[in-house]
């Protein structure tokens, strides 16, 4: 069975419905939030920050800025960590982003965690330190995906995106050593994205994160993607092009940033450097347009004009930005 992959999945869901990220594991935290004003993500900023070294088991770091409906402060940072391994140094360690994060922005920091871990015991909400009269610590919010393992059937009725990615984790969880088990799980998941009524963006989205991941054996997933084809044929829904199978099979479930690249190398190196360059622009015209709409004039022009070189550039800067200027800037 290969490694279940966590990262991009939970980056990428939060990235697109951070909302119902937090009305999904911590409701009487969003309703304090104004979400007639828009977050703003802070990512980059984020990995600007020296945190030392990192753990393999932190697998979600996110950074978003809020404006809260009380009006007692004009924006604040929520710092958003989900956990997939027990691990003891977690409490200091967010402690120790916290106060990185406030001493670098001088502002209000929250510091939530996801515990994705398969040890119901383990639930770290705090560290302290006190000696000779002195307190030092933090008690943050904590959510525990396993509380939701026995009310399968509420996420399936559920209509918020999290609902489906807890499902999709969960499964994962319970079959990573069953190949069979796995399909039938990633499957079910797949058909259920059309019992909601979601849009086709979300629909899109949520399939992605399903795909990457819940990752099959080369063989099921090959049988996967000819079912999910047929699927597309019966609902009318283009959610993937030959070109972007051929890269989500042998890059991109190695992380987007690095996977386009990577598979854009391995896809089409036989090719020509003609071929390879318009393979790449047509899809990154394509996500550009998923995940921005209808591309305007002058930026149809700037991909036309662009070289093999630039095109992947703008591939890797994807996955972080938050508007189209923020890709081909």
């Amino acid at each position: 069975m290969p490694a279940a992959r966590y990262d991009l999945p939970w980056k990428a869901a939060l990235t697109h419905a951070f909302s119902d990220f937090m009305a999904f594991f911590f409701p009487s935290l969003s309703r304090e939030i104004d979400w007639s004003k828009r977050p703003r993500f802070r990512d980059k900023e984020l990995a600007g920050i020296s945190f030392g070294a990192v753990t393999d088991s932190m697998v979600v770091d996110k950074l978003v800025e809020v404006c809260l409906l009380d009006g007692s402060v004009h924006w604040v940072l929520i710092h958003i960590e989900v956990q997939t391994q027990r691990d003891t140094s977690l409490p200091r360690r967010i402690l120790d982003y916290n106060y990185r994060i406030f001493k670098h922005y001088e502002q209000p920091v929250a510091s939530l965690v996801l515990l994705a871990d398969e040890d119901p015991g383990w639930r770290p909400h705090a560290f302290h330190h006190c000696l000779l009269g002195t307190v030092m610590g933090i008690s943050f919010a904590t959510a525990k995906l396993l509380d939701y393992a026995d009310c399968i059937d509420g996420l399936r009725a559920s209509h918020n995106p999290f609902a489906l990615v807890a499902l999709a984790h969960l499964c994962t969880q319970r079959a990573r050593h069953d190949a069979d088990q796995l399909y039938d799980a990633k499957w079910q998941l797949t058909k259920l994205l059309f019992q909601h009524g979601w849009r086709k963006a979300r629909i899109i989205e949520m399939f992605k994160v399903i795909n990457w991941m819940m990752v099959l054996p080369a063989t099921l997933q090959d049988h996967y993607w000819q079912s999910v084809l047929k699927l597309e044929k019966e609902h009318k829904m283009e959610w993937i092009t030959p070109l972007e199978q051929m890269f989500l099979d042998k890059g991109m479930q190695k992380g987007l940033k690095q996977g386009l690249k990577q598979g854009l190398e391995q896809g089409i190196e036989r090719g020509l450097e003609r071929g390879r360059r318009e393979g790449a622009l047509a899809l990154l015209e394509r996500q550009l347009t998923r995940c921005f709409g209808p591309l305007p004039k002058t930026a149809r022009s700037k991909l036309a004009k662009a070289n093999l070189a630039q095109l992947e550039t703008w591939s890797d800067a994807l996955p972080d930005a938050t508007s189209l200027r923020d890709v081909l800037k």
